[in-house]
């Protein structure tokens, strides 16, 4: 990173096709700290007295890197690193994955997704019940479960024999562990069989899972590390939880043991 930068551009807000907002963290040392919110015109009339903004974008280690440079002619502002992502709400996330296998990528998430969305995924080792009434229990006292707004399930090669997936998928559902439901949202990870294919096989996810993206309440896509398309693929599980709620399906009994190792 570059210490002639004055300011470092982390999101933006878009009016129509014009750059409406943006949020600028001031240039300490290469560090990217708290930040202030500048209009258009703001960011215009600190450019024509020679301030330097750029783009900051997160790496998977969750570090930030160097975008691109913002110009700017006296009136327009050009160059806007069309990686930033948005600036709105954060969504409760909470993460549902088999453990053994994919927990490198939940942290990939979290470290893209920190400063995007709320974490309300279970901390390594809190939860220890191997009782699903319990388990979900502790799940709604820990505060994980009870306000989740989005339930993110990385869909991997086993995801879909792990009793404790289903659990929380199930928990997430209901609407008697929070004052609302969850939306649902599946990430096919590199290693299943469907993942960039384009396809989903019901048989090969969590079928819980399976029954919701039938019904067209659950939104299933492919893992990225694109934060603006992950913040987008939440977006949309959210909105489902608002306008299909009615689609949701919880009516399948739990499972009782995983059905794989």
């Amino acid at each position: 990173m570059n210490e002639d930068i004055d300011f470092w551009v982390s999101k933006v807000r878009w009016n129509g096709k014009r750059l409406d907002i943006i949020h600028a963290h001031e240039n300490n040392n290469n560090s990217v700290g708290s930040y202030l919110e500048m209009s258009r015109q703001d960011v215009i009339s600190r450019m024509n007295k020679g301030y330097v903004f750029c783009s900051v974008l997160k790496k998977n280690d969750g570090k930030w890197k160097k975008g691109s440079y913002f110009m700017t002619d006296g009136n327009v502002i050009n160059n806007i690193d069309t990686k930033l992502p948005f600036i709105q709400t954060k969504r409760k996330c909470f993460i549902s994955y088999y453990h053994k296998d994919d927990f490198s990528y939940k942290n990939t998430f979290l470290n893209l997704m920190s400063d995007l969305t709320v974490s309300k995924s279970v901390v390594e080792g809190d939860i220890s019940s191997d009782l699903k009434d319990e388990y979900v229990k502790q799940l709604i006292q820990k505060d994980y479960l009870y306000d989740t707004t989005v339930l993110i399930v990385l869909i991997g090669s086993k995801a879909k024999c792990r009793k404790h997936v289903d659990w929380e998928i199930s928990g997430a559902l209901n609407r008697k562990v929070g004052d609302s439901y969850a939306g649902l949202l599946g990430l096919k990870l590199p290693s299943h069989d469907d993942y960039e294919t384009g396809s989903t096989t019901y048989s090969k996810i969590p079928a819980r899972l399976a029954d919701n993206f039938k019904s067209g309440y659950a939104v299933i896509r492919n893992f990225t590390t694109d934060r603006k398309k992950l913040q987008e693929y939440i977006e949309l599980a959210y909105k489902n939880r608002k306008v299909k709620f009615d689609s949701r399906v919880n009516s399948r009994i739990q499972m009782k043991n995983n059905s794989c190792n």
